[in-house]
């Protein structure tokens, strides 16, 4: 799939979503991709490429982010609340802060940088290849 179809994809809603991926095997490329103020609430985003995507004001109250390639999105304004962030990749990550990510579940488990430390231990730099 196209990056324009993964789009067209998560606005036909959580349901749509959610039951694609369940059934396929295949790891959404959202790299650079325009989501901006979306709510992704409870969208599995798991282990998606969302690097450098611009997620300015977007709701992820409850999102799956397990895994999840966020090196250098932008989380101007995004909610987090309840999100599961277990070994998401935040390196470099645009206007994320320690509110943010205490709000979420398993912040202190994703691969961060110095600044985002937010009174936890930081895992092991990793290649995120």
């Amino acid at each position: 799939m196209t990056k324009d179809e993964y789009v067209g994809l998560l606005g036909r809603g959580i349901g749509t979503w959610n039951a694609w991926r369940a059934e396929h095997d295949e790891v959404p490329d959202l790299s650079s991709a325009n989501l901006r103020a979306l709510d992704l609430s409870g969208f599995d985003l798991s282990r998606v490429d969302l690097r450098r995507a611009d997620l300015r004001g977007t709701r992820c109250c409850g999102t799956n982010l397990s895994g999840a390639h966020l090196e250098g999105a932008n989380f101007f304004k995004a909610v987090l609340d309840g999100a599961d962030l277990a070994g998401a990749f935040l390196y470099g990550a645009a206007f994320l802060n320690c509110a943010q990510l205490i709000a979420a579940r398993n912040w202190s488990l994703a691969f961060r940088d110095d600044a985002l430390g937010c009174g936890a231990a930081i895992p092991d730099r990793i290649s995120s290849g």
